[in-house]
């Protein structure tokens, strides 16, 4: 870093270190060629759109590199949303690890940091230097539609345990960690996507649950904290989003909780931001408020918008220059820390330490660790061999195997199929799908997020109804799904529908695995935080 003098560089060259922006495709475009050769932005974000595989990742960030360099203008922090589980943005080529509920279920400080370690190590051969990870949301309100598995569980020392455990584990590998969603995004029943959540809670209770694990961070030295698009009123009571409010960013966790490090924005075209406030205007209000990095995901015009408007705020006083520069030597210093300065290690290098033997049984042990039995009414589990069994899956477009949900391919009804003489497997949506129940003797049903999903629920209820006294109910989800079915006579939750998840649910049904993990939060009071039970 020592042969960039930034205090030499023009304002618009300072301002746009202040940026994050993301992409569509797997190459460069001329969008974000642009971006950097004008503008030398501070950092790109990779999402699923400019994801194919491991080694497709290596080459974009080969070619993002390449193009920075010869453009004269410093690395960027290339960030990713790898949190883990059900979000991940690279599946294909590395080690995807369990997410936070599933690790929440284990209770294990030491899983948290193995996972975040090997997960950074793997990113980091790719070229990524930032990790939007991990989320230390408290999950006490089961109508969250956005953070739910995301999160470690609903309590505030789980979060703020593991979460430390996490991006101590991240940055040991030489990724900066980003905690998030400060100051808390966990109770709300709203998506911030789509709508500004309001979290009306006092200060003593803000203190004892959202700001518990964040605290935890600070102390713990993340390297960054992302900000929320949800209003406090306890500590803003102006009405503005946590991203956009000094009180928050400032007096909060500047002033009074000491935090040095980088806060970066949410992606500003969230409808919390983008429809109550522009994202030009929000990237203003966020910078004014205490920011150091705003992040816009999405559209090149509102990119361009959003940093010409922060230009224009330090030229027309809103802004000054000396806050410019405050932010900039964070994120300078956030660099220095994490940036690869020499060229990636060529791919034949790289492939041999992705996904390997050892970084796949870390993966596998704490899947394994994670799988909750919550009921076993009548011991129908484990299930018998020779029993022919029906594996019902919804067909609900998340869960990331149903496009190929009969082709064998990584189905609950695959893996059970290795284990188990006769099984068959059906979508809910398809032809009459509970025909010929009495022809089965074992039944499991797959739900996803039945809390949500009409024909889910619709579904397990039937099924319980006509052959309670044989179905199983697997989440591979949201665990609260059990109250949709209450009656169910065995109940497993594995957290997530990745294939892992899957294989571990296999294990557990047929006995091949003892489930070991608990419940990381209340599901009712008849299955409280830390309930289980074993085979």
């Amino acid at each position: 870093m020592g042969e960039y003098n930034w205090n030499s560089w023009t304002l618009r060259e300072k301002v746009g270190q202040l940026f994050v922006f993301g992409f569509h495709g797997y190459e460069p475009t001329e969008e974000i060629i642009s971006l950097i050769e004008k503008y030398g932005i501070g950092g790109t974000i990779y999402f699923g759109r400019n994801v194919r595989n491991a080694r497709q990742v290596h080459r974009l960030s080969s070619s993002l590199k390449d193009i920075t360099g010869r453009a004269g203008r410093p690395n960027m922090l290339v960030a990713i949303d790898q949190e883990g589980g059900m979000v991940a943005r690279i599946v294909d080529g590395v080690t995807l690890m369990p997410g936070n509920m599933a690790l929440g279920a284990t209770g294990s400080a030491e899983g948290a940091g193995e996972t975040a370690r090997v997960c950074g190590e793997e990113l980091r051969l790719l070229g990524v230097t930032m990790n939007y990870a991990p989320c230390l949301d408290v999950n006490n309100n089961p109508d969250n539609p956005v953070i739910n598995v995301r999160s470690y569980g609903d309590r505030a020392q789980v979060a703020g345990d593991l979460g430390k455990a996490a991006l101590l584990g991240y940055q040991a590998s030489k990724i900066a960690a980003t905690v998030k969603h400060f100051p808390g995004h966990g109770d709300t029943s709203v998506d911030s996507h789509h709508a500004l959540p309001v979290i009306p809670h006092n200060r003593e209770r803000l203190d004892t649950i959202e700001l518990a694990p964040f605290r935890a961070a600070i102390a713990a030295g993340t390297a960054a904290i992302m900000t929320a698009h949800v209003c406090l009123p306890a500590l803003d009571p102006s009405g503005k989003p946590s991203t956009l409010s000094e009180p928050v960013l400032t007096g909060l966790l500047r002033e009074e909780l000491g935090y040095k490090g980088v806060i970066v924005t949410d992606c500003l075209e969230m409808d919390a931001i983008d429809k109550f406030y522009g994202t030009a205007n929000g990237a203003v209000l966020a910078i004014q408020a205490g920011a150091d990095m705003v992040l816009v995901s999405h559209t090149y015009e509102k990119q361009v918008a959003a940093l010409e408007a922060v230009v224009a705020a330090v030229e027309n006083g809103e802004l000054t220059e000396e806050r410019i520069n405050e932010s900039l030597a964070r994120v300078m210093q956030l660099k220095q820390d994490y940036e690869i300065e020499t060229p990636l290690a060529a791919w034949e290098e790289v492939e041999p330490k992705l996904a390997t033997p050892v970084s796949q049984a870390v993966a596998w042990k704490w899947s394994e660790a994670s799988a909750t039995l919550v009921k076993n009414e009548g011991s129908l589990l484990p299930l018998r061999r020779e029993g022919r069994t029906l594996v019902l899956w919804p067909d609900i477009k998340p869960v990331s195997v149903a496009d190929e949900i009969l082709s064998g391919d990584g189905t609950l009804g695959d893996c059970l199929k290795k284990r188990l003489d006769q099984v068959e497997e059906r979508l809910m949506s398809g032809e009459n799908p509970l025909a010929d129940l009495d022809a089965f003797e074992q039944i499991i049903v797959v739900t996803y997020d039945a809390t949500k999903h009409p024909l889910e629920r619709e579904i397990a209820g039937q099924v319980i109804g006509l052959a309670g006294d044989r179905t199983v109910a697997v989440s591979v989800r949201n665990p609260i799904d059990i109250k949709v079915y209450p009656d169910v006579k065995a109940y497993l939750a594995v957290y997530e529908c990745r294939p892992l998840a899957l294989e571990s649910a296999a294990k557990v049904l047929t006995g091949e695995l003892k489930p070991t993990g608990s419940l990381p939060l209340e599901l009712s009071p008849l299955y409280p935080f830390g309930w289980n039970v074993t085979l």
